[in-house]
């Protein structure tokens, strides 16, 4: 049996995500993923006001007030997971009080883009979607 390099120990394992799998661990960073808040942070995250003083950044009350709805609580949770996961980066500035910004990292942008198309479509065929719903709801009725 020849042995492998680490690098190709890494790509042999890679190649056995399967998220069809109960196993496979990219279950859950789906299931994290497809949280309502989640897509719609990514979504925001990158989208900020100009005046934002990091292209791409945006300030913890920008966020809260960009999606509408969402609690504090939430928020926090979210926005921890998702830098738990290296899909956005917390920097804090010593000011008084501190600036806490939020950006996506690398690793979020190429997600963002996914997010993005996801969300756009689901805006240009919200319509089309509630009248099948209705055309659904009055034929089991």
């Amino acid at each position: 049996m020849a042995t492998m390099t680490a690098a190709q120990k890494k790509a042999e394992s890679k190649a056995k995500y399967d998220a069809f799998l109960a196993v496979c661990p990219s279950q859950k960073l789906l299931d994290r993923i497809s949280d309502k808040w989640v897509t719609l942070i990514l979504a925001a995250l990158g989208s900020g006001p100009a005046c934002v003083a990091e292209p791409g950044a945006m300030r913890y009350s920008e966020l809260a007030r960009t999606l509408a709805g969402i609690s504090p609580k939430m928020l926090t949770q979210t926005l921890r997971a998702l830098e738990h996961d290296g899909l956005v980066t917390r920097t804090a500035t010593p000011t008084v009080p501190v600036t806490v910004t939020y950006e996506l990292t690398n690793l979020g942008l190429s997600l963002q883009q996914m997010i993005r198309g996801l969300k756009s479509w689901a805006e240009t065929h919200m319509d089309e979607v509630l009248a099948n719903r209705e055309n659904h709801d009055s034929q089991v009725a």
